[in-house]
């Protein structure tokens, strides 16, 4: 067996014992059947890979881009994207619709089983650490049958979801650009769909052009990021409860910040709390899968990726939660009255309120600033998706999307199609407020469908061929929790679908995200069915035997073709 062209053979067993049956061949160069119906896929055993390349092989490509990220950095990303003041000032205005109850309790109760989601996450991304993960899990576990039209939905979406987060990153960069210009005019400026488009466009281009920089650099943006999103939370929380002790006579007291529950809906009050108090949360803390998306320029990825997703909820979670209790210990009694504001956003309102005009400026253009970090790290996450999915065959004019600039390692083709699905997107700000609105539900629901996936279908049909990586709760924790986060999951789906009102809906209340987000999942799978299916049949290799031979090394290919390593492959 030491020659490496000894791969190409037929299918022929190699192993006649364990859970699954595992295979060589030039088709599948390490593939393993299963016997819980996901038929048959690559062996991929993460726990056992020396290197990150000789990994990325075994998940079947080759080396594209370069390795530049660090651990930090991988976090970096995913802490960059949430950008936690900025996103809860985009959001506050909806968690205050339930009063101070959903906006501190709703954070807090959701944020345990977001961090519940990201531990599932974790788990597949230590043991198939790939750029294009989500389709990827969703593939490898999926029935026998069904693998590329799932996998094929799964990654459209993603790559949907992903360009509609950028959409609301970006729209709420532009209200707080010209919030800051309306608290500059004194109220005496009126901001038009119009004019909200016309900065979101700007801050689009200006993302896919920071996009398209070298890998090297964009990992130190995600550094620039963590430390300027750390230092406008650090002078908030410091600035605005001395403003408020100064200029407004001291705080609410600890019943109103905890306990003070108000319904400015019809829903009944129930309902109203997960409204207005998860929907804050789940898209503020809803882009940590852009670690999974960085995975081919990690270093040490199947620990790098899971350490960055966890990292980066539980920090958001609980930095989110104690930056409420602030807003609600000075936000002025008369809650309508910030939600309503002339300012257009109400944490502008709140700050104007305690430190006046020029830190209300000055708070929003730091905001701004890091609000556009934020939005050039989910169009870089988004640009991964949409090459690693191109280079699958999945995308359309996937022969373009699929090409890496030979110098700088960049899918610029990739970067410049996110920025282009962004700005189409981003037309719905010019009907109206709602239409906008939907951007942040259809990030939220394209996301949570393309993570539920995966967890489901390796809980049924793929249960005996995942491999763990690194990262792994045990044979008890990890369905009891993987079944958790596929029900809250499907709660959080439907929960995102629901219009703010119950009755009188009309266009300029009504929850658009309904109708895109099912739709754009229809006209996917048509669009399969109809064309798609003859190109995409789920993710391929791009190595050769001898490219996988060298990559993997001797005692790897000695070990697929021994019987010697029998327990080694019996299923998990």
């Amino acid at each position: 067996m030491s020659d490496s062209k000894s791969l190409r053979i037929s299918p022929v067993p190699s192993l006649g014992k364990g859970d699954v049956q595992v295979y060589t061949s030039a088709g599948y160069l390490r593939s393993i059947r299963s016997k819980t119906g996901a038929g048959e896929v690559s062996y991929i055993n993460a726990a056992t890979s020396n290197n990150d390349n000789q990994l990325l092989a075994e998940i079947g490509y080759k080396p594209e881009l370069e390795r530049k990220f660090s651990t930090l950095q991988v976090f970096g990303i995913a802490f960059s994207i949430m950008g936690l003041l900025p996103s809860i000032a985009s959001e506050l205005d909806d968690g205050l619709a339930g009063g101070s109850v959903s906006t501190v309790w709703g954070w807090f109760v959701a944020g345990i089983f977001i961090f519940l989601v990201g531990v599932t996450m974790a788990e597949n991304s230590s043991a198939i650490p790939t750029a294009g993960g989500l389709y990827f899990w969703t593939y490898h576990y999926a029935p026998e049958g069904y693998k590329a039209v799932t996998s094929f939905v799964i990654g459209i979406g993603n790559s949907l979801a992903l360009a509609a987060g950028v959409c609301s990153i970006d729209y709420g960069f532009a209200e707080e650009v010209l919030a800051a210009v309306v608290v500059s005019k004194d109220g005496n400026w009126e901001i038009t769909q119009g004019k909200l488009y016309g900065v979101y466009a700007g801050c689009v281009v200006l993302t896919i052009i920071a996009t398209c920089v070298a890998s090297s650099w964009l990992a130190k943006m995600q550094s620039v990021s963590i430390y300027s999103n750390l230092f406008i939370i650090v002078l908030f929380l410091i600035s605005l409860p001395i403003g408020t002790k100064i200029n407004r006579g001291g705080f609410n007291d600890g019943h109103f910040i905890f306990a003070q529950f108000e319904n400015f809906s019809d829903w009944s009050n129930g309902w109203q709390f997960f409204l207005a108090g998860f929907t804050p949360i789940v898209w503020t803390i809803s882009s940590f899968d852009s670690c999974v998306h960085q995975a081919e320029e990690a270093k040490d990825a199947s620990k790098a990726v899971p350490i960055g997703i966890m990292g980066s909820i539980f920090v958001c979670w609980i930095l989110g939660w104690l930056i409420n209790i602030v807003l609600m210990a000075c936000i002025d009694k008369n809650v309508d009255r910030v939600i309503n504001s002339p300012y257009q956003l109400g944490m502008a309102q709140i700050i104007f309120d305690s430190l006046g005009k020029s830190w209300t400026i000055a708070f929003l253009a730091l905001m701004a600033f890091c609000q556009f970090l934020m939005g050039a790290s989910s169009m870089t996450a988004a640009s991964r998706q949409i090459w690693a999915f191109a280079r699958d065959d999945g995308m359309p004019l996937s022969k373009i999307l699929k090409k890496v600039d030979p110098k700088f390692h960049v899918p610029f083709y990739a970067a410049i199609c996110s920025g282009l699905m962004s700005l189409l997107l981003g037309l719905l700000i010019l009907i109206d407020d709602a239409a906008a609105e939907a951007l942040f539900s259809l990030a939220i629901a394209g996301n949570y469908l393309a993570w539920l996936a995966p967890n489901f279908l390796r809980l049924t049909w793929g249960r005996d061929v995942f491999r763990p990586g690194p990262f792994y709760l045990g044979k008890f924790w990890s369905p009891l929790v993987n079944w958790t986060t596929v029900i809250f999951m499907a709660f959080i789906i439907v929960m995102v679908m629901f219009p703010t009102q119950k009755n009188g809906i009309n266009k300029e209340n009504m929850n658009y995200a309904c109708v895109i987000g099912p739709g754009t999942w229809l006209l996917s799978l048509i669009y399969y069915l109809v064309y798609k299916k003859k190109e995409y049949h789920g993710p391929k290799s791009n190595l050769d035997d001898d490219e996988y031979a060298e990559a993997v090394g001797q005692e790897v290919l000695d070990a697929i073709l021994s019987n010697d390593n029998t327990t080694d492959y019996k299923a998990v």
